[in-house]
């Protein structure tokens, strides 16, 4: 008969090791357990083919059946979810993706350290899926100004938006300004109709997403038409001097260095600056005009400003995408 070693976390979680390379988890309550399960187990299901292993449900367990180092690989992602259902009431995939990131299954991060770093909303308690990212999230809330480069899916927009949006609800601030230039990617959009708002709306369309994914519809209009929260494009932005306010430049590698310039010395009294960018996706004519890298280099040892570089392996979105990043990425650097 195997000899069964059975271990309790703080969570109503149960862990029943076999000599089998089997790991039972036991749920407390079934509700969490058809919450982490999903609807028709999908989220067992995407664990088990994003780890390449066998997960099975059975009463109130999920048997984990792969070797030690499997084992203990999902055990810490069904650990995760459980966490992720319990803060949010739901699971969704990306949760499922981030479940795996090594900074989130490390032994020695404990949920504890974890917790510090999550910013709650209105609709959501967001987490840092990185350790890169986890850095982000504290530089964001310590540091005058954040410049973050990194390809698209690693969260520079949506975690920025998300200590921001808290720190207006906090009134630690009195307002959010939101900003990006105004260059099209690629495709000719010719004559847009409508007044300026309705002209620049296209452009901005990714903010207000982030927004509205963190507050509800009604309440984000009501700032915005108050003025508390502000989406401007860059050109807007000379001549004024920003005071308590959190000002975020996205989709920075489309902004010439004097332009970055511009932006940066806007800066006033208890606010801050942040300045995303992917500088794989340079859409100016002149790609050499892009003022992100030369901020970098430029502001780089300054102890106010934060630097942060994100690449693929912090992509949170389909697992897909940090393949496609990855790709491109070597391409480049074999060219």
């Amino acid at each position: 008969m195997n000899n069964i070693v059975t271990k309790t976390k703080k969570t109503d979680l149960k862990f029943v090791y076999s000599e089998n390379n089997t790991i039972s988890i036991i749920f407390s309550k079934n509700e969490d357990l058809l919450g982490v399960s999903g609807e028709f187990n999908n989220n067992i299901k995407e664990l088990e083919k994003i780890t390449n292993t066998s997960i099975y449900s059975r009463g109130n367990s999920i048997i984990l059946k792969n070797d030690h180092n499997k084992n203990e690989i999902v055990k810490n992602a069904i650990s995760f979810l459980y966490d992720q259902y319990i803060i949010n009431g739901t699971i969704e995939k990306k949760d499922i993706i981030s479940s795996i990131n090594k900074f989130m299954i490390d032994e020695k991060n404990n949920l504890q350290e974890n917790i510090n770093y999550i910013i709650k909303t209105p609709k959501k308690s967001v987490i840092p899926r990185s350790e890169k990212q986890k850095n982000y999230v504290k530089a964001l809330r310590t540091s005058d100004v954040v410049i973050s480069c990194g390809p698209a899916g690693t969260g520079k927009t949506f975690l920025a938006v998300a200590v921001a949006l808290t720190m207006l609800l906090d009134k630690k601030i009195e307002r959010i300004i939101l900003s990006r230039p105004a260059v099209e990617a690629g495709e000719r959009l010719g004559f847009l109709p409508g007044d300026m708002r309705e002209k620049v709306d296209p452009y901005l369309r990714p903010l207000y997403d982030s927004l509205y994914d963190l507050l509800d519809f009604e309440k984000i209009q009501k700032k915005i038409e108050i003025g508390d929260i502000e989406i401007a494009p860059l050109a807007f932005m000379r001549g004024r001097t920003l005071k308590n306010s959190f000002a975020i430049l996205d989709e920075a590698q489309n902004a010439t260095d004097t332009q970055i310039k511009m932006f940066l010395t806007r800066i006033g009294e208890n606010s801050k600056i942040v300045i995303n960018g992917d500088p794989s996706q340079i859409d100016l004519p002149n790609k050499n005009l892009s003022g992100l890298n030369r901020s970098k280099k430029l502001l780089g040892h300054l102890d106010e400003i934060s630097i942060v570089d994100f690449d693929h392996r912090d992509v949170v979105r389909h697992p897909l995408v940090s393949k496609i990043v990855k790709a491109y990425s070597e391409k480049n650097n074999n060219d």
